[in-house]
């Protein structure tokens, strides 16, 4: 089965969630579904950021597992983690790989490998 996580709930768990649960799973070869995509809104944005340990450790993940990592434009544009303008904007400051963009982009990128389920922490 394939998944893709959407973290949407504002705080500290979707970090806890992320690298306390999925991320070790992930590392491990033991999540028991095949991530094909996460996309990050809010301050969940900031997980991503170039220099946090929990963002290098799941860029490197997804660059080895082929993973999508891809921020809201509009939160990341509103944190200093994207430059331009919303609808036309490129990653600034993150870790390596991330994409930026809104839900047709989200759309759009997994449409060659689309998941069978959407799951939203």
């Amino acid at each position: 089965m394939k998944v893709a996580y959407v973290f949407t709930t504002s705080g500290h768990t979707a970090s806890y969630k992320l690298g306390k649960m999925i991320l070790p799973q992930l590392e491990q070869g033991k999540h028991g579904a095949e991530v094909v995509g996460m996309m990050f809104f809010d301050d969940n944005t900031y997980l991503l950021r170039e220099g946090d340990s929990l963002g290098e450790r799941l860029g490197r993940v997804a660059r080895d597992q082929g993973i999508l990592l891809m921020l809201c434009d509009q939160c990341a544009l509103e944190r200093g983690l994207a430059e331009g303008e919303v609808g036309n904007c490129r990653p600034t400051n993150t870790v390596a790989g991330v994409q930026v963009g809104c839900f047709p982009d989200l759309y759009a990128a997994l449409a060659g490998n689309p998941p069978d389920q959407v799951i939203s922490l």
